[in-house]
């Protein structure tokens, strides 16, 4: 079901938001709506994304069990490994 709402936007946005939709063909509510669905639906991709992620670091958390009392830590190279992410690789690489 879909609902109207009030949105309060300077001038010159709604000026501009005006020009782009009609360069899309649509209108600016149509405009808004498209944006804002897709803004949620990146967020809740994210959510997701990182629900999952902290599931499976408590699941091999509780599978790799150090000597008794000891915590598990993780250093940012031993989770990413050897992807490319490392900055200085990278710049090394690059020269």
């Amino acid at each position: 079901m879909k609902r109207n709402i009030t949105v309060q936007l300077d001038e010159e946005v709604i000026a501009k938001a005006k020009v782009l939709a009609a360069r899309r063909g649509t209108s600016v509510s149509a405009l808004l709506s498209q944006e804002v669905t897709k803004l949620t639906e990146e967020v809740t991709r994210y959510e997701a994304a990182r629900h999952r992620a902290l599931a499976m670091m408590e699941e091999l958390s509780k599978r790799r069990r150090p000597g008794e009392g000891e915590t598990i830590t993780w250093t940012r190279e031993e989770i990413h490994g050897d992807r490319g992410w490392n900055r200085k690789g990278a710049e090394e690489t690059t020269e």
